[in-house]
């Protein structure tokens, strides 16, 4: 297939999917596209809570994979939906998640799959992978998170020193967090109110601050966080603040700690050299405790990327497809 270097693959549609029983009363919406033969991929998305698109498919030479997407709990087409008060969080964790990607892929019939996907989805990744590496053929991550206390701190707070305005809005949205209080645990309360207004306000605020860190980035559409329909919104911020509220139920420093426990596995990384939301020293710190890792930068680009991170993500999947 003739493409230019930073070209993605055409659009393909799902030969295949449905929801998955997982327990806790959850349902997890799955599809396959792509080459029912070909080398099995999952996309894991980020967020936590943004769930899966279309736009993920086309990384993929759709001769050569079989592509899996899914929704992790609470978001996208899973059931129930986040944005539901009435949706039970306590069975929403990062060991719920992981349970669930080896339940999907022992319903597909899978060995070993490649995994893809950034931010909040490398934290995912790498958990999974540290605890199945026996599961995984080769991992590509474009903007690695580990979601370490300390990078929590940083996106909600340290990051402040660039956005002052914008941070002093953020703050004004969670009075109650007076001084050093913690502002994540104060809007992940915020988003369990039986009020509706009280929701509906944490996720505006919220959203206003996620979009001040890319504010930087060239991006066409919407805004990335506040241009989400309501319903996805409120999904997004009550996952995101349960999940960093709880510092994702790892130890601190835990993934790159248990690096070694890839070893064997190739990994292609890619980090933009200016990315606020996830400052580049993460993706250094791993690629140094991976042996087989390789860290490749882009200078110019931030968390969302642009056509340099599409180029290099397009190339490792690619070479990866021929192993």
């Amino acid at each position: 297939m003739d493409r230019k270097p930073d070209e993605k693959y055409p659009v393909i549609e799902p030969y295949d999917q449905g929801m998955l029983d997982v327990g806790d009363g959850n349902l997890v919406y799955w599809e396959v596209c792509g080459n029912p033969d070909g080398k099995p991929a999952l996309v894991v998305h980020g967020g936590p809570g943004s769930g899966c698109g279309a736009h993920s498919r086309q990384y993929f030479d759709p001769d050569r994979y079989r592509v899996v997407l899914f929704d992790q709990r609470g978001c996208g087409r899973s059931t129930p939906h986040a944005s539901d008060p009435a949706a039970d969080m306590r069975h929403n964790t990062t060991a719920h998640l992981i349970a669930d990607m080896e339940r999907l892929r022992v319903r597909l019939g899978i060995e070993k799959w490649l995994l893809y996907g950034g931010s909040w989805g490398s934290t995912l990744i790498l958990a999974y992978a540290e605890e199945h590496p026996e599961r995984v053929s080769e991992i590509v991550i474009p903007a690695v998170t580990t979601t370490r206390r300390s990078e929590i701190d940083w996106l909600y707070r340290g990051v402040g020193q660039i956005f002052p305005e914008a941070w002093d809005l953020f703050r004004a949205g969670v009075p109650e967090a007076v001084g050093d209080g913690d502002l994540v645990a104060a809007y992940a309360r915020r988003m369990e109110s039986p009020d509706t207004a009280v929701r509906a306000k944490a996720t505006a605020d919220w959203c206003a601050w996620e979009d001040a860190v890319l504010s930087q980035e060239t991006y066409t559409g919407p805004p990335p966080y506040s241009g989400r329909p309501g319903r996805a919104q409120q999904a997004l911020v009550r996952i995101c603040s349960h999940y960093f509220s709880h510092g994702a139920w790892l130890e601190e420093g835990q993934l790159i700690r248990n690096a070694g426990r890839l070893a064997g596995i190739p990994g292609a990384l890619v980090h933009g050299r200016f990315d606020l939301g996830g400052p580049l020293i993460t993706a250094w710190e791993l690629a140094k405790a991976w042996p087989d890792a390789e860290l490749t930068v882009i200078d110019g680009a931030g968390h969302l990327g642009g056509p340099a991170t599409t180029r290099a993500v397009l190339e490792a999947l690619d070479r990866f497809a021929a192993q």
